[in-house]
């Protein structure tokens, strides 16, 4: 599953400690997923949600390394609380935690694994919208993006996920399409997907036209705000010195793009050539680089943020 380290303009635990939660996301959802997987096969159906209570692994980690990286970070930035691993504890645990109307359909050790990676979709969606002291008043609409879910549930854990960033420039705040960091090359990608079969003929001009059986209708050519996105994206990165390949493509999932003069330079990979591409991408076994890491640092520390401070520790401050 790729991570999704930054949506919208929402607070997302990686701006907090990049270097540190790529990795660690990546070590912690396979131990979790053992630990999840050798739950089903001790106890299966009913038994199955009466006795396990999953303790995630975050959890665990955060007990062990709470004084050193907690302490060092917000001791710089926020007052450490004494309710933070309470509090921590209680959410993980309600998150993973499996009810008895979910257990009912886990028959096979896929059903378990479909579980789960749904359950990590929850949890990317927290850690892209809260920390342990603010949070961003989420959009729930998210939770059930279909897009979003098929990019992180199917791409490689080593990709970086930057959702619709809206990023700060010259005082004013841009919102960027897609861009996925990935261990050998940034990709920018907006996505053309309307109603199935759909035929999107391009064309110099601002306006593309959208063919669906007998209607015709205009639509603001996709390579407008992808032009926009990758020239900021390219920008801050020429600015940071990092050395890493930028490649746009417009996608189509289930349509196509009919452009025969279509300019070099750019992707345009619809419903005939999409699995293609996509099998390219998943089977891509680079491990996580520093330059990949550099790179969505330089589009973070730009990025827009709108967060509050989370209530339970008003509470606390009040008492």
């Amino acid at each position: 599953m790729a991570q999704l380290i930054k949506l919208q303009n929402y607070i997302s635990r990686y701006e907090n400690d990049l270097f540190h939660y790529p990795a660690r996301y990546v070590r912690l959802k396979k131990q979790e997923w053992g630990r999840f997987q050798e739950n089903w096969t001790h106890h299966k159906a009913a038994s199955f949600v009466e006795t396990v209570q999953l303790k995630d692994e975050w959890m665990v980690e955060a007990e062990k390394e709470r004084t050193g990286f907690f302490r060092s970070f917000f001791s710089k930035k926020e007052p450490l609380l004494s309710k933070e691993e309470g509090v921590q504890k209680e959410e993980d645990a309600t998150l993973f935690s499996i009810n008895e109307i979910e257990s009912a359909y886990l028959h096979t050790e896929e059903d378990a694994k479909k579980l789960f990676v749904e359950k990590m979709y929850y949890f990317q969606v927290k850690w892209a919208s809260s920390t342990l002291l603010h949070k961003s008043p989420l959009d729930h609409k998210y939770y059930v993006d279909e897009r979003l879910k098929f990019l992180l549930q199917r791409l490689p854990d080593t990709f970086l996920v930057l959702y619709e960033p809206i990023l700060r420039f010259q005082k004013a705040t841009v919102e960027l399409d897609v861009v996925i960091i990935t261990p050998i090359a940034v990709w920018c990608l907006t996505f053309l997907e309307e109603q199935d079969e759909a035929v999107f003929a391009g064309t110099e001009e601002r306006f593309w036209t959208k063919r669906y059986g007998d209607a015709q209708s205009k639509l603001l050519s996709p390579i407008v705000s992808l032009a926009r996105t990758e020239t900021l994206v390219k920008k801050l990165l020429r600015d940071e010195q990092i050395d890493l390949p930028i490649r746009k493509a417009i996608l189509s999932r289930n349509g196509y793009i009919d452009y025969p003069s279509a300019p070099t330079g750019m992707d345009y990979i619809d419903k005939r050539a999409f699995d293609t591409w996509f099998h390219y991408m998943r089977k891509m076994s680079s491990p996580l680089k520093t330059i990949q890491l550099k790179a969505a640092k330089a589009l973070l520390d730009q990025a827009d943020t709108i967060s509050i401070r989370r209530p339970e520790w008003e509470e606390e401050e009040l008492q």
